[in-house]
């Protein structure tokens, strides 16, 4: 398994946070529906310093700024199959990039393990730019999912990637298309994370218990857990996942904001955002060994995430 190492060594694994965060901090546009992709063709500069910043705040994995490219989304703006894929392939190729040139550093490694790409595979719901990641039931059957991902699947896997990540998985359906997938031909060690609605079910209201047995049988995927999910329900989802598979769990919940796809903004909760670190060593406890952060956390987050992961 790609994190053993990490675990053997310290204990656990920490993810890096946002992209899309981190770009829009830096004053970059993430408001049009590719997202952090159309960053890739016109600011592939300000991705690599974002993975180099996430690495030297402690993250052992960085995650590509793939999640939105798909080759329909590409199309859509006149972008043809292959640029389309020569742009998928690139975030790989960013992300490692940032990796060789932190690793470069002697003081960068004091401690560390060499970080690992992970190449993020983004949701149907993703593509729609609806918010559907959230909600799932997108009307399309299992073999309909398989056919939308195929493509960028096959992508990804031919790069210098360490892994996949099947990130925001809102629905049973997409969760089996994956699988259905990793088993047509070679391809890469994954793990999968489901977007969750509550401290029990995936955002289209199935338990979040069967969305792990579809997943836990495949060989390939080494990690299971959730992404995009409110904090305050990621503990008693950890014990879900333990109690159904012995595969690493795998946390990296948002600030407990909420999206809201009308208006593409985040809206705050009366409690406010919450912080992963805040949260990282009951999630520990619980059973997670690999936790960051996703939407609405940064680069402080990730340092104090680490921080906090050593002195448990």
């Amino acid at each position: 398994m790609p994190f053993s190492r990490f675990i053997a060594k310290q204990g656990f694994v920490v993810l890096d946070g946002g992209m899309g965060t981190e770009l829009a901090i830096r004053g970059a546009d993430v408001t049009d529906e590719l997202w952090s992709a159309r960053l890739l063709r016109d600011d592939p500069g300000i991705i690599r310093q974002i993975h180099y910043d996430y690495f030297a705040a402690g993250a052992d994995v960085a995650t590509t700024a793939s999640y939105q490219a798909t080759f329909q989304g590409f199309e859509k703006v006149g972008i043809g199959y292959d640029e389309a894929a020569s742009l998928i392939r690139k975030s790989v190729e960013i992300a490692v990039e940032a990796r060789d040139a932190f690793w470069l550093v002697q003081d960068s490694r004091a401690g560390r393990e060499k970080p690992l790409i992970a190449a993020s595979i983004g949701p149907y719901g993703a593509f729609l730019a609806d918010g559907s990641e959230y909600r799932g039931f997108y009307g399309l059957s299992v073999r309909e999912l398989a056919d939308f991902h195929r493509d960028r699947l096959a992508a990804l896997v031919q790069t210098r990637a360490d892994m996949l990540a099947f990130e925001t998985v809102p629905c049973p359906e997409e969760a089996e298309a994956y699988v259905r997938l990793l088993e047509e031909g070679e391809a890469k060690p994954a793990w999968i994370s489901f977007s969750c609605k509550d401290g029990l079910s995936v955002c289209q209201g199935v338990p979040f218990e069967r969305c792990i047995d579809i997943v836990a049988g495949s060989p390939q995927i080494v990690a299971i857990g959730v992404n995009c999910t409110a904090p305050e329900h990621v503990e008693s989802l950890i014990r879900a996942a333990r109690s159904r598979t012995d595969k690493a769990i795998i946390v990296y919940p948002n600030s407990s904001e909420i999206w809201d796809a009308r208006r593409r903004t985040w809206v705050s909760p009366a409690h406010g955002p919450v912080k992963p670190a805040d949260f990282a060593p009951q999630w520990f406890e619980a059973g997670a060994r690999i936790i960051g952060g996703c939407c609405r956390t940064g680069i402080a987050d990730i340092r104090a995430l680490r921080t906090r992961l050593l002195q448990k």
